[in-house]
């Protein structure tokens, strides 16, 4: 079941994570957590554009689950849906993300099923490899780089170092060096795909955090933006962007299909429709809807009169409460803790899908002063310049409390 036309049409989606029932309820008719229900919601309309629009090839960059261990209702309804593909006639290629692997040596990992009985059209690449036409079965190439944990790497390559930072050094090397091997064997004239899970040099994590040289295998930027690939599908990490945009090859991350928690609070959720051909291939970016909101807030009790009605002003307003996942920080003086009042907030958050109340009482600091010098030698003007900086005052509020205080001062001396 091929697509016509000279290109190859593949879908490439990755971090499914159908297993985070960390928030909320479960729902009564399914017995499934209401959370997974979620992130199934996005997978089935994954699957579901994939069967109707006959796509030459699904690749899944990995990360079934966040467990290692998932349980076997989970395990079902992913199993459910990899089916609906194998039923469709659809290849499909699974990867395995670094969240599908036992750290414990000989243990089976979390999507083995599929290569255990054999599941026509389904493979799932769990070791570094090369595929080539004959090996898919489709006009196309792919070099798959499944996770790779570190320290099963060093006892394989044998590497031996006592500095940390040589030893990623001698894997990432070594890692390149097999990619661009199996590259430059390839067809020149068949597309190319590399499919990995991994971090890249200069990808962005939520909250605007690059991934730098350091815990993660990362995969030069310079092996990914190489012009010998067709596309470059990658997972691993949930914000969806391509670190090489309206250039040739595209080096996607589709990011995860539903929000997996507050670091992923302001990302919209996608999977990718590539239309692949040698040095012109084309994404579109489908946008998965009806992802299920998250909300942030951060107040800041600056005074302690209407301390509910502050921190009620700081979430959002009830319809965008509604079914929400909510947070709210509030910052305030310890003094005032008895003014806090959570059930009101709680009341106030009914709507919510899941409300989390975070305090942040403050100690305010004492005021130090140099060794050298004593409280006595201080005019009380002096004294009150040292409190106004430990309040972090602007400078023009501090000359201009410092008038005031000149003049209330000097009515005080001529009172007496």
């Amino acid at each position: 079941m091929c697509h016509l036309g000279p290109d190859m049409r593949i879908l490439h989606f990755a971090d499914a994570h159908i297993d985070m029932a960390n928030y909320g309820r479960h729902d009564p008719q399914s017995g499934l957590p209401l959370r997974v229900l979620d992130f199934l919601k996005s997978l089935d309309t994954i699957v579901d554009t994939a069967i109707r629009e006959k796509v030459d090839l699904v690749l899944f960059a990995g990360d079934t689950y966040k467990d290692r261990s998932p349980a076997p209702t989970f395990q079902r309804e992913w199993g459910k849906r990899i089916m609906r593909l194998s039923r469709a006639g659809l290849k499909t290629l699974l990867l395995l993300g670094n969240h599908d692997l036992s750290p414990a040596q000989g243990r089976a990992h979390a999507i083995q099923e599929f290569d255990t009985l054999q599941v026509p059209h389904v493979r799932v690449l769990d070791k570094p490899a090369f595929l080539g036409v004959d090996d898919l079965g489709l006009p196309v190439q792919i070099v798959a780089l499944p996770w790779i944990a570190r320290s099963g790497l060093v006892a394989a390559l044998g590497i031996s170092a006592a500095d940390p930072k040589e030893v990623f050094e001698q894997i990432e090397q070594r890692v390149s060096d097999l990619i661009l091997g199996w590259l430059s064997q390839s067809n020149p004239g068949v597309p190319v795909i590399l499919a990995a899970h991994a971090s890249v040099q200069g990808a962005k994590y939520g909250s605007e955090q690059t991934v730098m040289l350091g815990a993660d295998l990362v995969l030069p930027g310079s092996l990914v933006r190489d012009k010998r690939w067709d596309y470059v599908a990658l997972g691993h990490i949930h914000r969806p962007q391509d670190l090489n945009e309206g250039l040739q090859p595209p080096v996607v991350y589709p990011g995860s299909i539903e929000r997996v928690d507050f670091g992923e609070v302001n990302d919209e959720k996608f999977f990718v429709i590539a239309d692949v051909e040698k040095g012109k291939t084309q994404v579109e970016w489908r946008k998965l809807e009806n992802i299920r909101p998250f909300f942030d807030c951060h107040v800041q009790l600056e005074s302690s009169e209407k301390v509910t009605e502050a921190m009620k002003s700081a979430l959002p307003r009830q319809k965008m409460l509604k079914d929400a996942i909510v947070r709210l920080t509030v910052s305030y003086p310890r003094e005032w803790e008895t003014m806090i009042d959570e059930s009101s907030l709680r009341e106030h958050t009914k709507s919510a899908f899941e409300f989390h109340f975070i305090r942040r009482p403050q100690i305010n600091a004492r005021i130090r002063l140099p060794k050298e010098q004593a409280v006595s030698s201080l005019s009380p003007l002096d004294l009150l310049d040292v409190y106004w900086r430990t309040l972090h005052t602007d400078e023009k509020e501090i000359k201009e409390l410092d008038r005031l205080a000149q003049k209330i001062i000097a009515g005080e001396q001529e009172g007496e």
